[in-house]
């Protein structure tokens, strides 16, 4: 009996087993998947049965920049990270090897087919649009394995440097283009205000001569200007007359 108690609890501290709160357990026996242990200290029959971790937290996935070519020829480079988390274990487990270096390569080409369908203005106008159409594959084949795809950022798009140089000279042409437009603008509602008041001037009796007494007094606030007055031919008329019969 002395002999048998420490056997029983050398096998006892062997088949036991901890999983902590942030993993799961999977259990064989003999070979067979039987069950997932959850956190805690569990009991795993030595020899018949044997059990692998699986870490369940968010992971992110760090998806490399790929040589990509547009649907309208441009080749560029593209980055971005993905984040998932395993929500059934077994399957995991079971249905692939390597799930990390799976849901790589399962992005890197996801994000290789999606550029390609897309011209290079639609990938820049509209990144939030394909880094959900990249989530949607992704997510279709990694539900499989028991993953969770949670969301997919694009972090960089890389274009060629002529392009840059291409991109830049149009957007600045852009931008002359609209100041030009913008000016001519201006100067036609200008030239039709001054239209109009010139209309108004010329139809109001005395708005003319009191626009030139306006205009006197704004020049002679200053002592320094010689003011040359313009009397109206109307006016000469009448002193004229005034002389004659005198």
């Amino acid at each position: 009996m002395e002999i048998l108690l420490p056997i029983i609890i050398f096998i006892l501290l062997i088949s036991l087993k901890q999983v902590n709160e942030y993993e799961r357990g999977v259990v064989y026996t003999m070979g067979r998947f039987s069950y997932v242990i959850t956190a805690g200290w569990k009991l795993v029959i030595p020899i018949f049965q044997s059990f692998r971790k699986v870490d369940i937290r968010t992971k992110a996935v760090d998806v490399p920049k790929q040589d990509t070519i547009t649907k309208d020829n441009v080749t560029f480079k593209m980055n971005a990270v993905i984040y998932y988390r395993v929500v059934d274990a077994a399957k995991t487990i079971n249905e692939v090897e390597d799930v990390y270096y799976a849901m790589l390569q399962l992005a890197q080409t996801t994000m290789r087919r999606v550029a390609s369908e897309a011209t290079l203005d639609e990938l820049l106008a509209n990144r939030e649009k394909i880094a959900i159409k990249i989530l949607s594959i992704v997510e279709k084949h990694a539900t499989a394995w028991g993953i969770d795809v949670q969301t997919v950022e694009l972090k960089d798009i890389e274009l060629p440097e002529s392009m840059v140089r291409t991109m830049a000279k149009q957007a600045e042409a852009e931008r002359e283009k609209r100041a030009t437009i913008i000016n001519s603008e201006g100067e036609l509602m200008a030239s039709k205000n001054l239209a109009d008041a010139a209309k108004r001037l010329a139809t109001s009796p005395g708005a003319l001569h009191l626009r030139t007494l306006n205009s006197i007094n704004d020049i002679s606030s200053d002592q320094s200007n010689t003011i040359v007055f313009a009397v109206p031919i109307e006016v000469l008329k009448a002193i004229e007359g005034f002389g004659k019969k005198k």
